[in-house]
């Protein structure tokens, strides 16, 4: 199974967070009651986001954080990639530095690079803003209108 880590869907839930409510600036714990997350974990993700320019932070007593550009302009990869790294379906499909100690007896070693690439224009085809404004084809039981819980 194909799985976000739990980090990086918080990531998305904190930076949707930030483009659905009109506010101009919002602090790690008022993101952190929002998302009902832990305001440590909703720090460091707004660290790691501000770090690769998806957020900006505005310092001082008065400060905060908010979407560094519109959310037409940032793509699901490149929250998930904030957070994971580069989106890989296997330790292989990327080439990482570390050889696999099976690569000379696997019949797949290398062949995962294509579907690897698919998965990841698909991360990269969709906005923040097209995740958010998405229609919903089924409504999850425990999830009231308005709402926004991380899972």
């Amino acid at each position: 199974m194909l799985r976000l880590s739990k980090l990086a869907d918080y990531g998305v839930v904190i930076v949707a967070t930030l483009a659905l409510k009109n506010e101009p600036l919002m602090n790690a714990t008022r993101l952190a009651e929002l998302t009902h997350l832990p305001a440590p974990t909703v720090a460091k993700l707004l660290k790691r986001m501000a770090k690769v320019g998806i957020v900006s932070a505005m310092r001082g007593a008065a400060g905060g954080y908010r979407l560094a550009r519109p959310a037409t302009e940032i793509t699901t990869a490149q929250l998930i990639e904030a957070v994971d790294g580069p989106i890989s379906i296997t330790s292989c499909a990327q080439h990482l530095k570390s050889p696999c100690e099976h690569e000379h007896s696997c019949p797949v070693f290398g062949r995962w690079s294509p579907l690897n690439a698919k998965v990841s224009q698909a991360f990269a085809d969709v906005t923040l803003d097209e995740l958010i404004n998405a229609e919903l084809k089924f409504t999850p039981p425990d999830l009231k209108k308005g709402t926004h819980v991380a899972c």
